[in-house]
């Protein structure tokens, strides 16, 4: 599907016609330039890799260098494939926010914020111990019972447990298109996105 990658700037709110306040995001999305176009006789298969956010040459290596000189662009900080675009491009070439419209819906990729080690409460929804008292001591956000003991002897594959909490690729689908800015390349959507502030996004048709 068609997309563009951008940054997650924060989050505010907007009013819609009947004064209802509707929780948003704004995210700066392209220009992306096209550093690569794959197709079906030479790579097996048809796609096209986009560009977002110069870096410094000091800080690529040459391969780098090269692959993005092809395209006759400065080396990109983030690059991503997109199969089956809408439209035909070429090496070099700029894609803009105007890509998207308002009123349509998207699918906004990223990395969600890492939580660190999170016990079963935070990490899974669990409820914790109903009564805090009748000799009740130290439990109340304890997990329980991991399984029996002489049968089946072991703790299945999946129990939910305390753990690393967070800091994976979540998509978030249909967000609504709140408003586009194309001057300055911002795109709002209904809702919000994974990933801190300034963290790159990918948001597809």
């Amino acid at each position: 599907m068609s997309g563009l990658i951008g940054k997650k700037i924060g989050m505010t709110s907007l009013f819609d016609d009947n004064g209802k306040n509707i929780p948003c995001t704004v995210l700066e999305v392209g220009p992306c330039v096209v550093t690569q176009v794959r197709t079906e006789s030479v790579d097996g298969y048809n796609a096209v890799q986009l560009g977002f956010d110069d870096k410094a040459e000091k800080r690529s290596n040459q391969a780098a260098i090269g692959h993005f000189k092809k395209a006759n662009t400065a080396p990109k900080k983030k690059v991503a494939e997109f199969r089956n675009f809408d439209q035909e491009l070429n090496l070099g070439d700029t894609v803009g926010v105007d890509l998207f419209q308002e009123g349509e819906f998207v699918d906004v990729s990223g990395t969600s914020k890492g939580k660190g080690f999170q016990g079963v409460v935070k990490r899974h929804g669990f409820a914790g111990v109903g009564q805090a008292t009748h000799g009740q001591h130290n439990r109340l956000r304890a997990p329980g019972s991991i399984g029996a003991a002489s049968y089946p002897a072991r703790v299945f594959k999946g129990m939910r447990m305390a753990g690393q909490m967070g800091n994976e690729k979540v998509k978030v689908q249909n967000l609504r298109v709140l408003k586009v800015v194309p001057e300055k390349n911002l795109l709002v959507v209904k809702g919000c996105v994974p990933g801190h502030k300034n963290a790159y996004v990918i948001v597809q048709k």
